[in-house]
């Protein structure tokens, strides 16, 4: 059942990482604004996930709720190649935060990397976040 388990987790870590590299890409394509705007969207949705009672099957459909991994991460790549740019933002965050959790405290080995290189990523969106030049302007308190 080990051998199983294990062959499972290394194909997962595989699909894992090629949608990844896909996902790293669309970030990287978009403009600065965009990228901070992702990182404020990304985290709200960690947030939400962590506050769900199996945040590594976040964005799964209730009737899935046992399956070893969730399909949060399938639906945000699905959203994360639209055309439309508001959908492929979000289902970007969708794909962060359902990777996220199930790549997080993971018993996996092989699974250790890909959590590694997603919180680089939301790294660097953060700093994007910070450095947007846009957010002391909406912070501040209106003029009545």
């Amino acid at each position: 059942m080990r051998i199983v388990t294990r062959l499972i987790a290394m194909n997962r870590g595989r699909q894992l990482n090629r949608q990844f590299r896909e996902i790293e890409q669309a970030i990287q394509a978009m403009p600065r604004r965009s990228r901070a705007r992702l990182g404020t969207m990304a985290l709200r949705e960690i947030g939400q996930a962590s506050r769900s009672d199996f945040p590594h099957l976040y964005g799964t459909p209730p009737e899935e709720r046992y399956l070893p991994w969730g399909q949060g991460t399938d639906i945000g790549f699905a959203r994360a190649r639209s055309d439309n740019a508001e959908v492929a933002m979000r289902g970007i965050a969708l794909w962060l935060a359902a990777a996220f959790h199930e790549t997080k405290n993971t018993p996996f080995a092989n699974l250790e990397p890909h959590h590694r290189q997603l919180v680089r990523i939301l790294r660097e969106l953060k700093v994007e976040h910070r450095a947007d030049p846009t957010q002391p302007w909406m912070q501040a308190p209106a003029a009545a």
